[in-house]
């Protein structure tokens, strides 16, 4: 087929390494992002000397990044620094336990007898459960741009589709190795930074245990943004145009391809593939603009329904708190109701778990000498159509700041001199997720056997999808993945075409 012309709708981390690869097999690319910078909702904001990432602040699996950076010639070391963060995290729980997850194997099990001494001893096979779910999706949905249950049979043994336990969800898969709820809570959550809940997704999710504990959780030197300017950098040595404030407000389509897109300001940029990193449903729903995608984008949502979204602080404070650790969990007091009350209830949770980051522990550069910059995430329920947030936005504030006075950090309040935030209204505006969504599509046993939406359009036959709402999912390492697959795909697709 030869170069083709390649125009990718959005500039997130899903869009920026789809480029990378496209522009590495030789297409003429070009990235169109609405926003004044690349990044999507890995970005970064900063005042009174206080620097923040405003989206990802966990690095997991590299391995992705580096993978990305060696297809385009380049080492992945000469764009960005990365370094391990120990613990991988802090635990805080209601009744005074503190648990760091630590990746230091005699470590981590003293953590846990000091909790529980009969789960301790279940540590080591929890670990290797998690890490066969791993090694099994490293064949098949870390490899290839999966559709669904029809292609994974393809790629795996009987034998080894029975190894992803499709039987059990998270919750159930931890409760066969932990009693105790406190640790049955820490190792569900991890489900939660992918969108989903413990108790609606298959078990395989349990992998990311391993991911975060056998591989380990990794930061960026001089902030989590520089993920995205390493991207940048690669992609203007390779020629490509990355053009921001450029909004595409619809999508070309005849014959059933899709043949350009056109731009807020009336110009038309013509392309023989379109890939989107705009969630799926709202690329049908807002940009194709014809009955039969409209259609489409709500037969998708049926399946696919969005993941939490969130209530983001960022709060430059003017001192330290030595109990924190880089990053940190204060967990809700009843797990079960939480997520009750999140995904089935659809409203906030009375009493929801909080993420702190301060990346000022791993990285003076991030805040002035003697302070802290926070990040705060609390997981909310995505917006239904014409919602607004703003209603619980001062409430829930006030829930979240007494609440981490009440687990230790005495003082916040009077100590914060630099406040930003982010609602659900704020995501959706900025990024156009479904819902205000962070991480794309909750992986749901029921609705969508953890699957997510095909990186290729069924109605128009070059249009492709990159981000969380498609294979394989939400989140830094994920995301980058989905680029890198639908790259794939479309090279699979035009070899077809061309044979």
């Amino acid at each position: 087929m030869g170069k083709q012309r390649a125009v990718v709708i959005g500039g997130g981390l899903g869009g920026l390494s789809c480029a990378i690869r496209l522009a590495a097999d030789g297409h003429n690319v070009t990235v169109l992002e609405k926003n004044e910078r690349a990044g999507g909702k890995l970005n970064q904001r900063s005042g009174k000397g206080f620097t923040f990432d405003t989206g990802p602040s966990i690095l997991t699996m590299p391995w992705v990044l580096e993978r990305l950076f060696k297809s385009a010639g380049k080492d992945l070391s000469d764009y960005m620094t990365i370094t391990r963060v120990e613990p991988g995290w802090r635990s805080f729980f209601e009744d005074g336990t503190t648990v760091d997850m630590v990746a230091d194997i005699p470590q981590m099990l003293h953590e846990l007898r000091s909790v529980n001494p009969d789960d301790a001893k279940k540590y080591f096979d929890y670990m290797q459960y998690a890490q066969e779910l791993y090694e099994l999706c490293k064949k098949s949905f870390y490899k290839e741009s999966i559709s669904g249950l029809q292609e994974l049979r393809q790629l795996h043994s009987l034998k080894e589709l029975l190894g992803f336990d499709p039987m059990r969800t998270v919750a159930e898969g931890t409760s066969k190795y932990f009693k105790d709820k406190r640790l049955q809570q820490m190792f569900n959550f991890l489900v939660m930074y992918v969108g989903s809940s413990p108790y609606h997704s298959p078990a395989v999710l349990s992998q990311l245990a391993y991911v975060q504990l056998g591989i380990g959780v990794h930061y960026v030197e001089g902030g989590m943004y520089n993920i995205a300017r390493g991207m940048l950098k690669l992609l203007e040595e390779q020629g490509v145009e990355v053009r921001t404030e450029a909004e595409v407000t619809g999508i070309q389509t005849e014959d059933g391809k899709a043949t350009g897109v056109e731009l807020a300001d009336g110009e038309v940029i013509q392309g023989d593939i379109i890939v989107s990193n705009l969630e799926a449903i709202p690329t049908y729903r807002n940009l194709t603009l014809s009955p039969e995608a409209v259609n489409k984008s709500y037969e998708l949502e049926k399946t696919f329904i969005p993941s939490v979204s969130g209530l983001v602080l960022l709060l430059g404070v003017n001192k330290k708190f030595p109990k924190l650790a880089h990053h940190n969990f204060f967990f809700a007091d009843d797990m079960e109701s939480e997520f009750k009350q999140i995904y089935d209830e659809g409203v906030p949770a009375d009493d929801p778990t909080v993420y702190v980051g301060v990346s000022a522990k791993s990285d003076s550069s991030q805040a002035p000498e003697g302070k802290e910059n926070l990040f705060v995430l609390t997981h909310v329920p995505p917006l239904k159509d014409g919602e607004s947030w703003e209603k619980f936005r001062e409430a829930y504030r006030e829930k979240v700041i007494a609440k981490l006075e009440r687990q230790g950090m005495t003082g916040l309040r009077e100590a914060i001199e630099f406040e930003y935030q982010f609602i659900p209204d704020d995501l959706r505006e900025l990024y156009g997720p479904n819902g205000g969504s962070i991480y794309g599509i909750a992986a749901d046993k029921k609705k969508n056997g953890g699957f997510k939406i095909p990186s290729r359009s069924d109605l128009y036959d070059n249009l492709y999808f990159v981000g969380g709402s498609t294979h394989p999912g939400g989140g830094v390492p994920m995301v980058t993945l989905s680029g890198q697959l639908t790259a794939d795909l479309i090279k699979k697709n035009l070899s077809k075409v061309k044979a």
